[in-house]
């Protein structure tokens, strides 16, 4: 064995010792709630009367934004909207978060950067979000709202085919 100390990672700036520490491609240099609301406008009845779980409809958007011009720094929001109804369609409950990240692309060519800001950041984001909607939902009194996994390759490309499909105006 050698006698030879190895800092920890980062003690050194990079791996290697480089001065530069490494980073990747994407970086999520901070995440946050940027707004909750869940709101019960039957309740107490709505408690009293509701007999079955909930129907719930999922309404989920990702907006990406850029912080400033000239910096590779961007803010990803997912949008989750839950509707939930009772069998006598009354509303049992809504549950609205905007869920956001900061990111930092590191060397992402221009091509990749849509692909990369509402594919592979959202995705990153997700397991939070999902966890906080439940939260939210189990503590409002009812059953948690599990969202099933996101395919946001299939979100994506749906949207850029809605995009696509938009007839131009022309001057």
């Amino acid at each position: 064995m050698s006698d030879q100390q190895i800092p920890p990672n980062g003690a050194n700036g990079g791996v290697n010792g480089d001065a530069n520490p490494a980073t990747g491609p994407v970086v999520l240099n901070l995440q946050f709630t940027k707004d909750l609301s869940f709101e019960v406008p039957g309740a107490p009845e709505i408690y009293l009367n509701m007999r079955d779980a909930p129907r719930i409809d999922i309404a989920l958007d990702v907006q990406a934004r850029r912080l400033q011009e000239g910096q590779e720094s961007y803010e990803i929001s997912l949008q989750i909207r839950a509707d939930a109804k009772t069998t006598d369609d009354k509303t049992a409950f809504i549950a609205e978060l905007v869920y956001c990240g900061i990111f930092t692309l590191n060397g992402v060519p221009a091509e990749m950067l849509e692909p990369v800001l509402l594919v592979e950041c959202p995705r990153l984001l997700f397991p939070f979000a999902r966890n906080i909607l439940a939260d939210v939902t189990r503590d409002g009194g009812f059953p948690p709202v599990l969202l099933a996994p996101i395919d946001f390759v299939q979100l994506w490309q749906s949207r850029r085919g809605q995009a696509s499909s938009v007839p131009m105006a022309t001057a």
